[in-house]
C-alpha cells in the first residue's frame, strides 16, 4: 500500500516522469546494485535493512529507548546555528518538535560545496523532507535533518561548481583557499575575493532571464568575502530550503562537540575491537564478490586530532599500541586520549566509519539517506555500532534525478532517443543520426559499396582457395584492412558531414553536455544554479513534487 504524501503520480507532479534501473546505468557497483534489487539478502552487512521506506517506523521503540542525549542541550544548539543561517519559521518550529521524547529524526548529510555542490546535495535534502512528511502522515513524530559535513579538511574537494552557461556549455567555478588553511576543517576556512569573482562570473555566465536578479541577491548574500565555507554553505540551502523546515547541523559548534565527547570516548576505548571488526567486515565483503569501500588497515584509528593551529589530522596506531598524530612526534596512550575526548571534545571529529554512529549519538535516527557511496561503507561501518552497543541506522538511497528541459527532450523525440541511449556516448550516436536522418543516401552508398566489397572478395577468396590456400589466407588479411579502412573513411565522413549541419550537431553536443555532463550522471556534476536561474524557486518545488520513495530507480523527470 502507498502511503499519503509519500509516492507522486504524473497526475500530481504535472510533469512526466521515467524511471531507470540503475543496472542500466554504467559504473554502479555490485554491492549498491544488489542492495536495491534484493536488500533484504544483504542482512549480514545491514542488520537493520528494510525491503520498503515504510518498514522504518517499526525501529521508533528501539531508537528512543536507546537515545540518551539530553534534547534540550541539543535544540538550544541548533537553535543558534539555524537563527545563524537565517532559518525559515518551519524549522524553528520542527527544532521545537524535536525536544518531545517521542520524536525521531530523518537524516542526511553532505560536505559544504561550493554553491551548495552537485545537485544531489539538494535531493538528498528534499528526500528527508519528504520522507518525513509520510511519517507524519501516519502520526508519526518526526523531523529532517541535514549534517553538513564542515569537519571534512579537503579544501579542493569542495572549491569547484559546474553550470550550463548561457552557450549550452558546461562551464567550472573554483575559489580558492590560501596555503595556510590547508589542513584545516573546511568549514571553517573563511572565503577570500576568489569567491567574489566565482560569483560574478558565475551570474556573467548564465543567460540573464527573470530570476537573474533573486538568485544574485541570494548568492552575494552567503557567498561573500569573509563567510566561513560552512556559513555560506548553510545560508544559501536555508534561502532556497528554508520553507520545508529542513534543520541544520553543524558538528563543529561547540555544544554539539560537548555532547559528542561519551560517543568519541567510548570509540578511543574500543578502538581495537573497531579496527579488527572492520577489518574482518572487508574482507568477507571481498570474500562475497563486494567491494570495502573504505580501506582500514592496521594502524587505521576511528577518530582526527585538531592541532593547536586548527589542522584537522588523522591519528595511527604504532605497533607499541601508541597513538601518533601523523607526520608529528605528538603521541598519546589510548586512555589518555579517551580522557581528552571528555574534556577536549573540540580536538576530535569522527572518521567516515565512525561519523554515523556520532550523528546516531546526537539524533534519534529512525533512518539515513545516502548516495551509493554512503550505502557501500554502511555495510562496513554496521560494525561500529555493533562495538559500540548501538542500533545500526538502515540506510536508504536518496532520490536520484536527471532533468530534462524542454528542448532536450525535443532533440531526443526528434532523433528517436531515450535517455538511456546516451550511455553509449556523442561519438557513437552522431554516426547513426547521420545515417538516419541527415543524408541516408549517402548511408546506402557506403552500406552498398560494402556489400558489393564483400561480395567480390568472396569470390575472390573461393578461386584463391583451390589454387593456393596460403593466398587464401593473406587475402583474409588485406579483406580485414581494407572492411576497416572503408569503415575508417564513413567515419570521417559522418563526423564532417555533422559538422556542416551546425544546427543538429549543436543540439546534440547541448544535449549531451546537459544531460550527462563529462560523461557522468547530471545530479553528479551540475550545480542547482543552472536550474534556479532558468525556471527560478518553482525548480525545488518541482523536484520535490516529483519525488517517490516507492521508486528505487533513477528518475528523468522532464520540465
Amino acid at each position: 500500500m502507498r502511503e499519503s504524501g509519500c509516492s507522486v503520480s504524473v497526475v500530481e507532479s504535472g510533469l512526466r516522469t521515467e524511471s531507470l534501473p540503475f543496472s542500466s546505468i554504467p559504473g554502479q557497483s555490485k554491492l549498491f546494485i544488489d542492495y536495491q534489487q534484493n536488500p533484504l539478502s544483504l542482512k549480514k552487512y545491514y542488520p537493520s535493512i528494510v525491503s520498503a521506506h515504510t518498514e522504518v517506523a517499526e525501529r521508533i521503540p528501539e531508537v528512543l529507548a536507546s537515545y540518551t542525549t539530553d534534547r534540550n542541550v541539543l535544540c538550544e544548539a541548533l537553535t543558534q546555528i539555524n537563527k545563524q543561517f537565517g532559518a525559515d519559521t518551519k524549522t524553528l518550529e520542527n527544532i521545537i518538535i524535536l525536544r518531545e521524547d517521542d520524536a525521531v529524526a530523518v537524516v542526511t548529510g553532505q560536505q559544504t560545496g561550493l554553491f551548495t555542490g552537485p545537485l544531489y546535495s539538494i535531493y538528498k535534502a528534499l528526500t528527508v523532507v519528504k520522507m518525513t512528511e509520510c511519517l507524519r502522515g501516519r502520526g508519526i513524530n518526526a523531523v529532517p535533518v541535514f549534517w553538513m559535513a564542515t569537519e571534512d579538511h579537503d579544501v579542493e574537494e569542495v572549491s569547484n561548481a559546474f553550470v550550463i552557461d548561457g552557450g549550452q556549455e558546461l562551464a567550472e567555478f573554483r575559489v580558492s583557499a590560501d596555503e595556510s588553511e590547508s589542513g584545516r576543517p573546511v568549514g571553517t576556512i573563511d572565503l577570500g575575493a576568489s569567491v567574489s569573482s566565482a560569483v560574478a562570473e558565475l551570474l556573467a555566465s548564465l543567460p540573464q532571464i527573470e530570476f537573474t536578479d533573486d538568485l544574485r541577491r541570494q548568492l552575494e548574500l552567503s557567498w561573500a568575502e569573509g563567510n566561513s565555507f560552512g556559513l555560506a554553505f548553510g545560508t544559501f540551502l536555508t534561502s532556497l530550503l528554508g520553507k520545508y523546515g529542513l534543520i541544520f547541523v553543524d558538528p563543529l559548534d561547540e555544544t554539539l562537540k560537548q555532547l559528542s565527547a561519551p560517543i568519541y570516548s567510548e570509540a578511543i576505548r574500543r578502538s581495537g575491537e573497531i579496527v579488527t571488526a572492520l577489518t574482518a567486515r572487508s574482507a568477507g565483503l571481498v570474500s562475497d564478490g563486494y567491494h570495502a569501500q573504505v580501506l582500514v588497515e592496521r594502524d587505521y584509528f576511528p577518530l582526527f586530532w585538531h592541532t593547536d593551529e586548527g589542522r584537522r589530522v588523522a591519528l595511527r596506531r604504532k605497533p607499541d599500541g601508541q597513538l601518533q598524530v601523523k607526520g608529528e612526534k605528538t603521541i598519546f596512550l589510548e586512555s589518555e586520549l579517551a580522557e581528552r575526548a571528555l574534556s577536549e571534545p573540540q580536538r576530535f571529529s569522527p572518521g567516515v566509519m565512525l561519523r554515523p554512529v556520532v550523528q546516531d549519538h546526537l539524533f534519534p535516527t529512525i533512518c539515513y539517506f545516502g548516495g551509493g557511496a554512503e550505502i557501500a561503507y554502511f555495510a562496513q561501518n554496521s560494525e561500529v555500532y555493533r562495538i559500540l552497543n548501538r542500533p545500526v541506522t538502515p540506510i536508504l538511497h536518496r532520490q536520484s534525478f536527471t532533468i530534462v528541459e524542454a528542448k532536450h527532450a525535443r532533440t531526443l523525440e526528434k532523433y528517436e532517443f531515450e535517455f538511456a541511449d546516451l550511455f553509449a556516448g556523442e561519438a557513437d550516436l552522431l554516426p547513426k543520426i547521420v545515417d538516419k536522418f541527415i543524408d541516408p543516401n549517402t548511408a546506402r552508398l557506403f552500406a552498398a559499396a560494402e556489400e558489393k566489397i564483400n561480395t567480390e572478395l568472396n569470390r575472390l577468396d573461393q578461386a584463391l582457395s583451390q589454387m593456393d590456400v596460403t593466398l587464401a589466407a593473406n587475402l583474409a588479411t588485406r579483406r580485414r584492412k581494407i572492411i576497416y579502412h572503408i569503415g575508417a573513411l564513413r567515419k570521417k565522413y559522418q563526423f564532417r558531414r555533422a559538422e556542416k549541419d551546425e544546427t543538429i550537431s549543436r543540439r546534440i553536443h547541448s544535449a549531451f553536455t546537459t544531460l550527462l555532463p563529462s560523461g557522468h550522471l547530471q545530479e553528479r556534476t551540475l550545480n542547482v544554479t543552472s536550474f534556479l536561474d532558468r525556471f527560478g524557486p518553482s525548480f525545488i518545488d518541482k523536484v520535490y513534487d516529483s519525488i517517490d520513495l516507492d521508486d528505487k530507480s533513477h528518475r528523468i523527470v522532464y520540465l
